[in-house]
């Protein structure tokens, strides 16, 4: 996103009531205060993707241990530190996904594109989008809401209407179900093979559903809740095919990104419906091919340098643009904007809209603003650093 999510909290499974025999103990005093922070440094450093939310509370039979991971690893570790330091505690962590999910620990977005909240609320930040047929694991459930974590890793709250839960087999069948993928930006799924039928839901590009049967012009297809729905041909293709014929090229990077021309700045954004400027370049990779991770702050970790002094020359269309603020003796380097170079001396970017900018300063569409807060190229096209995907290598739909 648009910066650094630093605040970006997930309050859930920690709140702790004291009871007349346990004592008040400020975080000064608290030994395990310490070693939360530096097991949380070590294996949750980034908590838009891996969750330790622990705390400990002192009583007269040791530290109580409150709180939830889906870290094993990081659970494991800590209580070994708690040992070696010769610590009592009592173990109350949630390890994730819970128990109470009986098993359907795995999903699958059921809408075009669902809103992915930072707290399990519709008045709480909109931090991502997953969109229709994205898989999903479930982590918890709380009054209707799920934790999830998307693809890309980032973790979110998502309403019982946006999502499926699924045990195990029934997410298997789904993912060796044939499917087909929406090309078209946006557009509609009907009732019968028949554009004039009732319509069932609109749908967005990048949304994946089962492929049934085959109807003249149509697709018939299956939503993860079950609905029976038809695509128009033109508009769609089967996953594989769509997968064999990506030719993941600069030039197929472009011309995506133009179809989005227009699109409304939407802080959360990863669709169609609206992106933000991290959302819009994942948005461009994923209708070629490549999972990216979601913020600004997170692209700019992966790939090669290509330029980190204005030398324009060096781009080539695909690279990713960053803005923000450079470090300084008394603060971090802050990640603020990206965008992607499209060549001649152009970036594409979403800031208000999804429109097209300039780095040459006698252009008429000259981005003073963003030239000035410039502050290095990075270049992910048929790169393989960590947080890259391939979907023709990774089997993820």
């Amino acid at each position: 996103m648009t910066h650094i999510r630093a605040y970006f909290i997930f309050l859930f499974g920690i709140a702790t009531i004291f009871t007349s025999c346990e004592k008040s103990t400020s975080a000064e005093n608290n030994k395990v205060t310490p070693i939360i922070t530096e097991v949380k440094q070590h294996f949750a450093p980034d908590k838009r993707v891996a969750l330790f939310d622990v705390e400990a509370t002192e009583t007269p039979n040791g530290y109580v241990l409150k709180g939830s991971s889906n870290l094993p690893d990081a659970v494991t570790s800590f209580q070994e530190k708690l040992t070696a330091q010769n610590i009592k505690f009592i173990d109350s962590i949630e390890l994730l996904p819970s128990e109470e999910l009986e098993g359907k620990t795995h999903g699958i977005i059921a809408i075009s594109a669902a809103n992915l909240r930072g707290a399990p609320k519709h008045s709480a930040e909109l931090v991502t989008q997953g969109t229709l047929g994205m898989p999903v694991n479930i982590f918890k459930e709380e009054n209707g809401w799920y934790l999830i974590q998307t693809p890309d890793k980032y973790i979110s709250w998502v309403d019982g209407g946006g999502v499926i839960p699924m045990e195990n087999k029934d997410f298997e069948a789904w993912k060796t179900s044939e499917k087909v993928i929406y090309t078209a930006t946006a557009g509609s799924s009907y009732s019968n093979a028949n554009s004039d039928s009732q319509v069932v839901s609109d749908v967005v590009a990048g949304n994946i559903l089962i492929l049934t049967a085959e109807e003249g012009d149509f697709y018939q297809v299956k939503y993860p809740d079950g609905r029976i729905a038809y695509l128009k041909k033109e508009e769609a293709k089967p996953y594989k095919s769509w997968l064999e014929t990506l030719s993941l090229s600069k030039e197929e990077l472009v011309q995506t990104s133009k179809t989005l021309m227009g699109l409304p700045y939407l802080w959360g954004g990863t669709s169609p419906k609206g992106v933000d400027c991290s959302g819009f370049t994942k948005t461009i990779y994923f209708l070629n091919g490549m999972v990216i991770p979601r913020d600004a702050s997170q692209q700019i970790h992966e790939g090669i340098l290509v330029d980190d002094t204005k030398d324009f020359s060096k781009l080539i269309p695909g690279d990713l643009l960053f803005f923000g603020k450079k470090a300084t003796d008394t603060s971090k380097e802050r990640v603020i904007h990206v965008g992607m170079w499209i060549g001649n001396n152009e970036f594409i970017h979403s800031a208000g809209s999804v429109h097209i900018s300039s780095m040459d300063k006698n252009a008429p569409n000259y981005d003073a603003y963003n030239y000035n807060r410039y502050l290095r190229t990075k270049r992910i096209l048929n790169q393989h650093t960590n947080g890259l995907q391939y979907l023709n290598k990774k089997d993820i739909f």
